[in-house]
């Protein structure tokens, strides 16, 4: 149900809401997956990356590198795709719609590699999967979510990771820095202490401060143990 997500009035709302987080969810996937090569079995609804990584997927859309188009697997009928692995890619629709949100309702545009990460950072988001997946095939890349445990289990020291994911993040894509980093210390469970011109929490075995620019670009970020 789309009532059961927050109201988001723009993607780059919901890029800045769950870009950090995906980007941890990222660094999880590929210490799993390492540089396996991956293969879709869509009857089963899976894709594999070895016969001991084998995950439930999600498929969102896919982009043509002739074209240059990215196509939603709601539109994508020539492709008959088993309909219960559009579940996701349906309720980014509806969402969208409810929310005025026109990239998640237009069938086809022209899209970048840029395009094909927000598209999988607002679905990991948003439905708590433990990753997306870019899967090249030659002639263009399906875009994939995946569930995992052996992700999700994956050993985390949010002390260190933070101060080193957080500034990847904002100059990876463009964002608000104060509200982006907010919503990765809440996502992750940690509450926040806001003054003027920062952020703080306590976060494991140490307290991490941001300091913020009057713009509330990120002027400085650091973590000191407690």
């Amino acid at each position: 149900m789309t009532s059961d997500f927050p109201p988001a009035q723009t993607e780059q709302e919901l890029l800045e809401r769950y870009a950090a987080l995906a980007y941890d969810k990222q660094n999880d996937l590929y210490e799993v997956i390492g540089d396996n090569s991956w293969n879709a079995d869509l009857e089963a609804g899976t894709i594999s990356f070895g016969p001991e990584l084998v995950f439930p997927l999600q498929i969102l859309g896919t982009f043509s590198a002739s074209s240059e188009t990215w196509l939603w697997a709601w539109a994508n009928a020539q492709s008959d795709l088993p309909a219960r692995l559009l579940a996701q890619a349906e309720q980014l629709r509806a969402y969208g719609e409810q929310h005025g949100i026109e990239v998640l309702t237009t069938s086809e545009f022209d899209a970048t590699e840029q395009d094909l990460h927000l598209v999988g950072i607002i679905a990991s988001g948003m439905f708590g999967a433990s990753g997306y997946y870019l899967a090249d095939y030659g002639q263009g890349t399906m875009v994939v979510t995946v569930e995992s445990e052996l992700i999700d289990q994956v050993p985390k020291n949010d002390f260190v990771r933070i101060p080193h994911a957080f500034p990847q993040v904002i100059s990876a894509f463009e964002m608000q820095h104060r509200p982006a980093f907010i919503h990765y210390l809440t996502q992750k469970g940690y509450a926040v202490t806001e003054t003027a011109d920062t952020v703080s929490a306590v976060v494991d075995s140490g307290i991490f401060t941001a300091t913020f620019d009057p713009l509330g670009r990120l002027a400085n970020l650091q973590g000191r143990s407690s």
